[in-house]
């Protein structure tokens, strides 16, 4: 177990979970390595000075996709989700930042990794998760009336029945171009 109550992997000596760790201890809530994969847990207030340092000192160059993750209704609610590549030395690494539930907020990354800028509009509009300091964050795959974000455990479940040779009538005349 770390300070912070978590568990601890076995680092590697020299590794960039283990660099990491020895840079940012304060910051580095846990590391978990499984089937070959690295994975470190960060805070979210020292996520762009961890990002930038992981770029500038270890040669992870690309964000490759950030996502997110709703565990409601356990907290922190969510987990926000970085794949990093080093092209130069052929390794990944994998950041997750937890956030709150309330009012989830993290740092952007985009003035480290420019190419986070839409992966953020889409945790944005699909977790309702916000970017503090995003140069553009709207709406990117939803439209901009649009009230809830999708892929919360908490958002309302749709629900078109599927249709069959035996219901097609059924079905047809439930759809809205049928009112008309």
């Amino acid at each position: 177990m770390t300070a912070h109550g978590t568990r601890q992997a076995q680092i590697q000596p020299n590794s960039p979970a283990a660099q990491l760790q020895e840079r940012f201890p304060e910051a580095v809530q846990e590391v978990v390595h499984r089937l070959g994969e690295t994975t470190v847990v960060v805070e979210a207030k020292a996520l762009p000075e961890v990002a930038r340092w992981l770029r500038d000192e270890l040669g992870f160059e690309v964000c490759v996709d950030i996502t997110a993750v709703d565990y409601l209704p356990n907290e922190p609610r969510f987990q926000v989700v970085y794949h990093l590549l080093s092209v130069s030395r052929r390794q990944r690494l994998r950041l997750k930042v937890p956030v709150g539930g309330k009012k989830p907020k993290v740092p952007t990354v985009t003035d480290v990794w420019p190419g986070a800028n839409f992966y953020e509009r889409e945790v944005y509009d699909m977790f309702g998760i916000e970017f503090e300091g995003h140069p553009n964050l709207k709406r990117i795959l939803m439209p901009e009336d649009w009230d809830g974000h999708p892929l919360r455990k908490d958002f309302p479940l749709g629900y078109e029945p599927v249709q069959f040779t035996h219901n097609v009538e059924e079905i047809q005349r439930k759809k809205p171009y049928a009112k008309q």
